[in-house]
């Protein structure tokens, strides 16, 4: 109470205090990097990034990223094309047709294959390394070069829509989103300026932490476009929480500034026993073995911990110094009774028990049957990216690259090796030093340019053209034939790397992490709930309510046939869990104060009766918050994330509702008999139905 009572002393200084922190932040938000690339959130172990580093200390150039293409063109003109690409800032590397076979030798006498992978119908297809630094204004002055006939595509294309979309999604979402909180918030409370003072309150520790990320350097693009709406959306009933006490201390007679000492007080084990479940949902992403996890799991406990401070220190201060206000617009409640609800759900307990009981089954079930992808995903392109995408697609077909980097020197097992590849269905074109020059000049007799592409001090690197997708079956199907030849000829001496053997080493990555992480979650938020309740069977009890919510959620795309990301999926079990339990103990502990007064039936419609507006305003919030990521984003694990999150706060709210209290009731003798310090009203049940 001390601690309460210096903070409303020094309100001003403290309000001071927090502007100029988020002002400060505002300022280092701009600093943090943003990544897009899910390759570089794999372990240090996956053979994968090992073969990056290997290759970027042997080799001056890494995998194209890019590629170009120029229609009407003879050989000599996309010859002099290809030294105007090289030419450009950012433009590391240029291969083409005359990197792959000698273009001395009349065309009719190379493998067709491997000449219309890169030479068709007088159209040139040239494959760019770009650096990532600068990339806008290098494919800005491709643009340039090409002209309109011309097309450009590629990661690198792709980096920069990626770059551009997320710099607009998030202005759009904030758009979109704030107006629908207002909107909740000013029908769930009782004053028009209420709802100023949440944003104000919260919005003020997602500035902080968004600027205070900072400290790691960078972050992943999807915690970038979640953690602000997240945030928000999880945290908003920590203040709801707050200025409902403060109101109920008032109307028992409390001075303003008496009723927010012991509204602090009073609130305080519900808002921190609420956003330590929430904390532990998101730690327990710290434990996948992908770093995307941690990196969204460390910046949203962070933001918690920030929201949770500034409800608890800085709504009070900003709260005494415009209660006048908030008092001058008071409006009527609008959110109707839920009398006539709660009494049906209790008076249908256990058809509904069963009923709910017969979809969770199922659906636990078929949420383990569900396909997955695992990479990025498409970024949903317009305009003229999406144009050049599919004349070159149209031209060429698909193109995922593979580099294979094997020990130099044993040229007759490369020559070997480069044509067993080619005997690979979905390869396009191979290109190698045995293939290109031959096995017998020596490499000390070839130009320096010429030879860096292929040779370095330990390695020689084959470069494979695939026409898969760059996740598929088929491309995973190319990724395990590629190394089964590899290890024919060279052992464990071979290192591969790419697109697609990023993504299938993400696969055996994250599919490993999916025990771990809901395990540990399930444990952390189980061991809060035993100390916070202080029971034995209610922990067990609110788990399995939220879980069975999740388990539906995460059953859905199963019953519609559709894929579910597998990163999306990870994220969700624990954040669901760690941010709608709260639903849960709210309802749990209203129940068990009711039971000292009354028998179980009236205890649970009553709760229901006190508790079903606090849950649906939270649920609304965070289900309308998944809903403008989910229309906003063009990133598929960022439209994914927000639609499983919406609909799985609603979820949650629903079990919540409508399958606790029953569950409670059909569970309160042993509830009864295995929770400390709780007694129960005795005696014959009074109808709910009245």
């Amino acid at each position: 109470m001390n601690l309460v009572a210096k903070i409303i002393k020094l309100r001003i200084p403290v309000i001071i205090f927090f502007v100029l922190a988020t002002l400060i932040c505002a300022f280092l938000q701009s600093g943090v990097q943003i990544n897009y690339d899910l390759a570089d959130y794999l372990p240090h172990n996956a053979p994968s990034t090992v073969a990056l580093e290997i290759m970027e200390e042997e080799f001056t150039h890494s995998i194209p990223n890019a590629r170009v293409y120029l229609p009407k063109v003879t050989l000599v003109e996309a010859l002099n094309f290809k030294q105007k690409l090289a030419a450009l800032p950012g433009v590391k590397q240029v291969l083409w047709l005359d990197d792959v076979i000698n273009l001395y030798e009349p065309l009719a006498l190379a493998d067709t294959k491997t000449v219309e992978a890169w030479y068709q119908k007088g159209g040139a297809l040239f494959s760019l390394t770009i650096a990532e630094e600068n990339v806008k204004n290098t494919i800005e002055q491709i643009y340039e070069l090409i002209g309109e006939e011309g097309a450009v595509a590629g990661q690198a294309v792709d980096l920069v829509a990626a770059q551009t979309a997320a710099e607009e999604e998030v202005k759009q979402v904030i758009l979109f989103f704030v107006p629908l909180i207002l909107v909740i918030l000013l029908l769930s409370t009782g004053s028009w300026l209420e709802p100023f003072l949440f944003l104000a309150t919260l919005g003020v520790s997602i500035i902080i932490n968004m600027g205070t990320n900072i400290f790691f350097g960078e972050i992943s693009f999807i915690t970038q476009a979640v953690s602000p709406v997240l945030q928000l959306a999880v945290s908003m009933d920590y203040a709801i929480f707050l200025l409902a006490r403060f109101a109920q201390f008032r109307q028992e007679g409390l001075n303003p500034h008496e009723a927010m000492k012991q509204a602090v007080y009073k609130a305080a084990p519900t808002i921190v026993a609420s956003a330590a479940t929430t904390v532990f949902g998101f730690l327990a992403l710290i434990f996948m073995q992908l770093a995307i996890g941690p990196d969204m799991g460390i910046v949203m406990a962070k933001g918690i911990v920030l929201s949770l401070l500034s409800v608890m220190v800085f709504l009070p201060a900003l709260t005494l110094c415009t209660y006048k206000l908030v008092d001058k617009t008071r409006h009527r409640p609008f959110i109707p009774s839920f009398s006539a609800m709660s009494k049906v759900v209790v008076r249908l307990g256990i058809p509904l028990l069963l009923l709910i009981g017969l979809i969770i089954v199922p659906s636990f079930l078929a949420q383990k049957q569900n396909e997955f992808i695992y990479g990025a995903g498409d970024l949903g392109q317009s305009g003229r990216p999406a144009r050049d995408a599919q004349l070159i697609e149209g031209n060429f077909g698909k193109l995922t690259q593979i580099v294979l980097m094997i020990p130099r020197d044993k040229w007759g097992q490369e020559k070997i090796l480069t044509a067993e590849l080619k005997k690979i269905p979905q390869v396009t074109s191979v290109a190698s030093y045995a293939e290109l020059v031959g096995a017998e000049i020596p490499t000390d007799f070839l130009p320096p340019q010429e030879k860096e592409q292929f040779i370095s001090q330990n390695y020689s690197r084959i470069i494979v053209d695939t026409n898969t997708e760059t996740e598929s079956n088929a491309a995973f199907s190319v990724v395990e034939q590629i190394r089964k030849l590899a290890a024919t000829y060279y052992g464990n001496e071979y290192h591969l790397l790419g697109p697609s053997v990023n993504i299938y080493d993400i696969k055996e990555t994250v599919t490993a992490d999916s025990i771990v992480v809901n395990g540990i979650a399930i444990l952390a938020i189980g061991l809060i709930l035993l100390l916070g309740v202080r029971s034995l069977s209610l922990p067990l009890i609110l788990l399995l309510t939220i879980e069975g919510a999740i388990w539906i959620n995460l059953a859905i795309p199963y019953f519609l046939n559709t894929s579910l990301n597998y990163i999306g999926f990870l994220i969700v079990s624990s954040v669901q869990l760690g941010a709608t339990v709260d639903y849960g103990i709210l309802f749990t502990h209203h129940y068990l104060d009711n039971r000292k007064l009354m028998p179980k039936k009236e205890a649970a419609k009553n709760a229901l009766e006190e508790t079903t507006a606090s849950i649906l305003t939270p649920a609304s919030i965070l289900f309308f918050g998944g809903l403008v990521l989910y229309l906003v984003s063009t990133n598929s694990i960022v439209k994914e994330l927000g639609l499983v999150l919406g609909r799985g706060a609603l979820l949650s709210a629903f079990m919540v509702l409508i399958f606790l209290p029953n569950l409670l009731v059909l569970c309160d003798g042993l509830i009864k008999k295995t929770t400390l310090f709780v007694k129960f009203k005795s005696g014959s049940e009074k109808s709910c139905a009245k």
